[in-house]
């Protein structure tokens, strides 16, 4: 993933600790048993660099990858941060099932060397595929028990259990070791003792490897960091420099804020928690609350300015992904101009009004028809998966090209303006991909983020 803040500051840091373990001034104490399979393995330090809320003064904070090591310092000149979860207490949640795990491994194991001529018998598979299922269902249920002792803290200093974070990714459960990287620990920590991150770095210590080289600087780990880090900071951060910030929005949050005190969560308020010398209001466009996807947001007044000419001039260039609810009949691709205005009696809503209406105009591709399960109520339908090119950016300009009579004819899913939201549903909608010019080098920009449906 890409790292969410600057590095350079951290990086300095992370090359003095480096010298520090390897001068003895520092030392890496190993704090459980150190398995075979890991002996020799490097780990990653890592930095962040944040100032105090309170008193504005700089700290420095420090931790390692995983959960075995732990950093001394008789000189006491930085804050280390502790593992989440001690080695015993992930020890004590796999003790029940490790056992059984490992003799439902013995078994197949010793089957598949003794039926290696029955490999292709019925029975034998299915025995085999018995075996296996079982010891799945025991692995995920200690890896559930060892991920319900990790808590966070977020970025709105509210604690998360890593168990709801699984619950938000619809139970899919992420891979051995996720909690134990460096950059949610030190984020966590920070958020939880008001402190503003200004760098963060993580470094490769240890022998080569074919992923990686002693000193290196690596960006958070998709597979763990990407996983939970979205959820502490609040954004999903595609990509960030020092004049823009793109993030994957949400579904349900607010690109800016609204009238009322409990519309004030948004992305703009998020930004600007999390980069304190941005802009007051750094969005340059906006997404509907319930669409997802890409949102650029600017981090100071030139780039804010840049940017606002290009979307006014047409030179930004977005792509979206939706699900039509229902099958789309008929041509595979289109062109659809509509004139529509907001229907003053039933705000928000937009109608069709070919006499006082603004032009909405929008190009559509049909990708195909697939069938779509309702992750709360477990019903299935038939929907159409489409892109829209919006040439123009009018209010639910997509969401009335699907849906009027003039155009598709076909409500987005989970539409509650213009369709229907059932239970489990949400607006089926997303900002997929944008193209436009960096406000400062002017290099042309793409970025890219598909949708999660």
């Amino acid at each position: 993933m890409f790292p969410p803040f600057p590095t350079e500051i951290a990086h300095q840091y992370c090359l003095k600790l480096i010298k520090q373990i390897e001068d003895g001034t520092v030392v890496l104490k190993q704090i459980s048993k150190e398995s075979e399979e890991r002996k020799g393995q490097g780990i990653m330090l890592g930095c962040l660099v944040a100032q105090d809320k309170k008193n504005k003064k700089r700290k420095i904070l420090y931790t390692v990858s995983g959960n075995s090591k732990v950093l001394e310092s008789g000189q006491q000149n930085f804050i280390f941060v502790n593992p989440i979860v001690l080695p015993y207490q992930i020890e004590n949640a796999l003790f029940q099932n490790d056992s059984e795990i490992h003799r439902l491994t013995k078994i197949i194991n010793e089957e598949k060397i003794k039926n290696v001529a029955f490999q292709n018998d019925e029975y034998y598979l299915n025995h085999l595929k018995s075996l296996e299922q079982k010891r799945t269902e025991l692995t995920d249920e200690s890896l559930r028990k060892v991920f319900s002792l990790y808590e966070f803290c977020c970025f709105d200093k509210k604690k998360i259990k890593l168990n709801q974070i699984i619950q938000n990714h619809n139970g899919n459960l992420p891979p051995t070791g996720t909690g134990d990287c460096c950059a949610p620990k030190l984020l966590s920590y920070a958020f939880e003792h008001d402190l503003t991150p200004l760098s963060m770095d993580e470094i490769y210590f240890g022998n080569d490897t074919k992923s990686k080289k002693n000193g290196i600087s690596y960006p958070p780990c998709d597979n763990r960091c990407g996983y939970i880090l979205p959820t502490i900071l609040g954004l999903e951060i595609l990509y960030r420099d020092n004049d823009i910030v793109v993030i994957n929005k949400q579904s349900g949050l607010l690109s800016v804020p609204g009238r009322t005190p409990d519309k004030k969560d948004c992305v703009e308020a998020r930004v600007k928690f999390l980069f304190s010398g941005s802009v007051n209001q750094p969005a340059v466009h906006r997404l509907d609350m319930e669409t997802s996807g890409i949102l650029i947001l600017a981090l100071n007044k030139a780039s804010h300015r840049n940017l606002e000419m290009q979307f006014a001039n047409n030179l930004v260039h977005k792509k979206y992904e939706a699900l039509l609810d229902g099958v789309l009949h008929g041509k595979p691709e289109g062109h659809i101009e509509l004139k529509f205005r907001l229907d003053l009696e039933n705000r928000p809503h937009q109608i069709y009004d070919e006499i006082n209406g603004k032009n909405g105009i929008t190009d559509w591709k049909k990708i195909g028809v697939e069938k779509w399960k309702n992750p709360v109520t477990g019903v299935e339908k038939k929907v159409t998966r489409i892109e829209f090119f919006p040439e123009t950016g009018r209010t639910h300009q997509l969401r009335l090209a699907a849906s009027c009579e003039k155009g598709l004819n076909l409500p987005i899913l989970g539409d509650s303006l213009y369709g229907k939201c059932e239970n489990g549903e949400r607006l089926m909608l997303h900002a997929s991909r944008i193209e436009f010019f960096h406000p400062t080098t002017g290099k042309k920009m793409e970025i890219m983020c598909r949708p999660s449906f």
